[in-house]
């Protein structure tokens, strides 16, 4: 196998030798009829004749062949054959290997028609012994011909095959790469939103706090910069996925287990917050209960910039069997909806819609803004034993 691809990469390379070459050998096999005592002008006349076109086979297969035919003719209407015939059969197999097959037959049929009249010139007393054996080896040319077409044409389709999976796979590796990059994007604009609103919040109450209580105030900042440090450690284990080293830093991603830490965290901001719970998250896959939570923080982040002073907040959560509903809503004097151009409401839809899910976002009659949610995820059975 490998010498024959070594041998396939030299035709490839060298094609006008190679053909050179098989000119060079047929000339050489027809001089040999002049050391049998064929010296005849027709032997020193029609060989090159025949052979010489063959330089030209791969460019005009079908030209080459009528050329060489012609010749062929020729040289039975004058003079004696020659051993430069065999110039048609390596014509023949060119025409098999590269053109239609229609154009491959009608070369052997005209090759088949010259044999029989050439065997009915030369071998009259017995032309079926001669014309089995030079049509066999017309339907061998044409053989070869057509497998090594059929032989090409596989190998352009496994190359192409190839090429379009690399494509597909270079599309797929594109593709998860968009996602990672929109998942790392909501994932940083929720850490980001969410504890710089708390932050700037826990700075505003420590300002107005200074002259008449210090130590609120001083309890204040010190909530502020302990917000701060946790965005920066929650951004560092997010950027952390982006790292190749292996012993980079990872941490649990937040959870349902990790809501009233969050809703303690509100409070602490200033904005008044209640969390009800129906149900349990037990079953609930880690990925949803990380949606849930970050649609919860981005709620509760809005509520904490636009719902203005005096207002409070109320967290309801109702894990059913196949769907997690949830419910937030302040009674602010705004509309605790985020900006037209920011990211939030597009961001909590894109979480939910991984889930089948769906979000509405509006204010109360009554006054205030509510969020709903529902994730319509199926709980994990436990293993049976």
């Amino acid at each position: 196998m490998r010498t024959d691809g070594h041998v396939r990469s030299l035709v490839d390379r060298h094609p006008v030798a190679v053909d050179a070459l098989i000119a060079l050998g047929l000339l050489a096999i027809a001089g040999a009829q002049l050391a049998h005592g064929h010296s005849a002008w027709s032997a020193w006349l029609f060989p090159p004749l025949l052979t010489l076109p063959l330089l030209w086979r791969r460019r005009a297969p079908s030209a080459v062949f009528v050329a060489i035919a012609l010749v062929a003719l020729g040289q039975r209407l004058v003079a004696r054959p020659t051993w430069g015939d065999l110039a048609l059969l390596v014509a023949l197999y060119t025409v098999a290997a590269t053109a239609p097959r229609a154009r491959a037959f009608s070369a052997g049929a005209v090759l088949e028609l010259g044999i029989v009249l050439a065997v009915l010139q030369t071998q009259r007393n017995d032309p079926v012994a001669g014309t089995v054996f030079l049509t066999g080896m017309v339907i061998a040319a044409g053989a070869l011909g057509r497998s090594a077409q059929i032989r090409r044409a596989y190998l352009r389709s496994l190359e192409e095959r190839a090429a379009r999976l690399e494509h597909e796979r270079d599309q797929q590796g594109q593709i998860a790469a968009a996602a990672e990059r929109a998942r790392i994007a909501r994932e940083m604009h929720d850490i980001v939103a969410h504890n710089l609103s708390v932050m700037t919040a826990l700075a505003d109450g420590a300002a107005y706090a200074a002259r008449s209580d210090p130590d609120q105030a001083v309890r204040a900042m010190d909530l502020s910069a302990q917000t701060g440090r946790q965005a920066l450690a929650d951004m560092r284990r997010l950027l952390g996925v982006l790292r190749e080293d292996a012993g980079a830093e990872r941490a649990p991603q937040p959870g349902a287990d990790d809501v009233p830490e969050l809703i303690a965290q509100v409070r602490a901001a200033g904005l008044p917050v209640t969390l009800a719970v129906e149900g349990s998250h037990e079953a609930l896959p880690p990925a949803a209960q990380l949606t849930l939570f970050r649609l919860i923080q981005e709620a509760l982040t809005n509520s904490l910039k636009h719902a203005g002073p005096g207002a409070t907040a109320a967290v309801a959560l109702r894990y059913a069997d196949d769907a997690v509903e949830l419910d937030v809503s302040d009674t602010g004097r705004g509309a605790a909806s985020p900006s037209p151009g920011g990211q939030g409401l597009s961001g909590m839809r894109e979480r939910a819609a991984v889930y089948a899910g769906e979000v509405e976002a509006g204010p109360r009659p009554e006054g205030g803004w509510r969020v709903r949610a529902r994730l319509n995820v199926p709980r994990e059975q436990p293993a049976v034993a």
